[in-house]
Order: structure tokens, then C-alpha cells, then sequence
């Protein structure tokens, strides 16, 4: 690659439980420096799943977020408890907590960088089949979610419209929607044949 950045200096502004907030110094093509905000996710980010119930609707969470100041509709998700864990796990537990279901199999969908230009948060999606009975909420004291079923067709009209936003959300979606079409395994077949 032609184009290079290199990073001449790196200072912590804040350092938190999950995130530490760095300013690079950034050398630009032609000497020119800048100074660039960088994100790092000190667990390396987290996983979702998409949960098929057996009638085919999708279970979405529903939660108030601070962040954006309203309630928000996405695929049960959450952290990796350290950078080493399978994302398998860690979709299992969120769908488990956030739902109270299980799932007999889990499919891997696809892999995300949430925010590649200044964070290098990455989320693993998994497709979640033959769910178990829901169980009691594992909630934790500052989560309030309620869980709710549509159609993929109702969250394809949702995410066109606007009304479903999470990143994370709409590529799980999208993703079980070409799987669904059988798009994703051909892409997939094709991949591996480029690779071999």
C-alpha cells in the first residue's frame, strides 16, 4: 500500500474499565503531522446473536440507552470478559441473560469493526436455532430490557425506515436475511474457493 501513516506518539487520556481513550500523534504522507482521538476496547469487543424462534420470528431487546437518549431495539449482545474468549461464548451468555433462552445451535454470521476509523472494537454474530424455553432474566442492576418477536420482514421494514439504527443490529439482520436467500453461503462457498 502506497498510502502509510505512522504513529510518532501515543498519550492515555482516559483510561477505563473497558475503554482507554488515546491521543496519537499521526505522521502523515508528506511530513505532515496531526493528532488523532483512538478508542481501544480493552476486552477486544464483544458478540451478538440473532435468536430464531421455531414460528421464525427474531427476538429483539428493548432498552433505554443514555447514550442516544431513547429506547433502542437490537440483538442481545454484550462484552467478551477478556480479549481470549471465543465469541461463541460470549453470545451464549448475553442471549441467556438478556433473554432467558438458550440456543441448541449457534451459527456464526459474520464479524464487524464497529467504528474502524477511531476504535478497534470488533463484534462476532452468531445465528441462535432451536432456543429453549425462557427462564428468568439474568439482568444486571443498571439493565432494564424487555424482549420482543417480529418477523425478519418487520425488521427489514424497520431498518429501511430508519427505526432500527444499532449497527451491530442491522448487520445480524442483513446477514440472517442473505442466509436466508442463500446468499451467504454461496458468498462463503466462493470465498474459500479464492482461498485455497
Amino acid at each position: 500500500m502506497d498510502y502509510e501513516l505512522t504513529r510518532k506518539d501515543r498519550r492515555v487520556i482516559y483510561d477505563g474499565k473497558i475503554l482507554t481513550l488515546y491521543e496519537d500523534l499521526m505522521q502523515l504522507p508528506g511530513g505532515r503531522e496531526e493528532r488523532w482521538d483512538f478508542v481501544h476496547h480493552k476486552h477486544g469487543g464483544g458478540a451478538c446473536t440473532v435468536p430464531v424462534l421455531e414460528d421464525g420470528r427474531i427476538l429483539l431487546v428493548k432498552q433505554y440507552r443514555p447514550m442516544v437518549d431513547r429506547e433502542t431495539l437490537e440483538l442481545p449482545a454484550g462484552a467478551r470478559e477478556d480479549p481470549s474468549e471465543d465469541g461463541s461464548i460470549t453470545a451464549a451468555r448475553e442471549l441467556r441473560e438478556e433473554t432467558g433462552r438458550s440456543a441448541g445451535v449457534m451459527t456464526f454470521l459474520a464479524r464487524i469493526d464497529s467504528m474502524p476509523a477511531w476504535c478497534d472494537e470488533t463484534t462476532d454474530i452468531y445465528l441462535a436455532e432451536e432456543l429453549s424455553e425462557p427462564e428468568e432474566q439474568l439482568l444486571d442492576d443498571a439493565e432494564e430490557i424487555r424482549t420482543l418477536a417480529f418477523t425478519l420482514e418487520e425488521l427489514l421494514l424497520r431498518i429501511f425506515r430508519g427505526e432500527i439504527r444499532d449497527g451491530k443490529t442491522v448487520a445480524g439482520i442483513l446477514a440472517y436475511a442473505a442466509l436466508r436467500r442463500g446468499i451467504h453461503h454461496q458468498l462463503c462457498h466462493h470465498r474459500r474457493g479464492e482461498e485455497t
